[in-house]
């Protein structure tokens, strides 16, 4: 039998389901959205709980995990981002791609780190 170690047991515990509402978010994979990776990203950012992602400006942290991580990211994640920070300032949550609009209004298509 294999026994999980207790973040790996958390992990699994708040998979699902995901916060109907910011005020019943506290851990960042029951974000809308947000997985193991993401709440890793997330955390390597210096956000460990929902609540730190209030007030937070998505582009800035999406250029921000770019240079923590030296790799372009997907656009998606700047899309995730925004929903997430959305949802936990009120929003209803909605999936990632209801973002792609604003975020090619915002931001255009073209994404990501300068090449090398």
């Amino acid at each position: 039998m294999t026994t999980l170690d207790p973040a790996a047991r958390r992990r699994v515990a708040i998979k699902s389901p995901k916060a109907a509402s910011a005020s019943t978010c506290t851990a960042l994979e029951q974000l809308p959205n947000v997985g193991p990776a993401m709440a890793g990203d997330l955390r390597q950012l210096g956000l460990p709980t929902p609540q730190h992602l209030i007030g937070q400006d998505a582009w800035q942290l999406y250029r921000a995990l770019e240079q923590a991580t030296g790799k372009r990211q997907d656009p998606c994640v700047l899309d995730t981002l925004m929903a997430v920070i959305d949802f936990m300032q009120g929003a209803e949550p909605k999936p990632w791609w209801a973002y792609t609009a604003e975020r090619k209004r915002q931001h255009g298509q073209c994404l990501g780190l300068p090449p090398a």
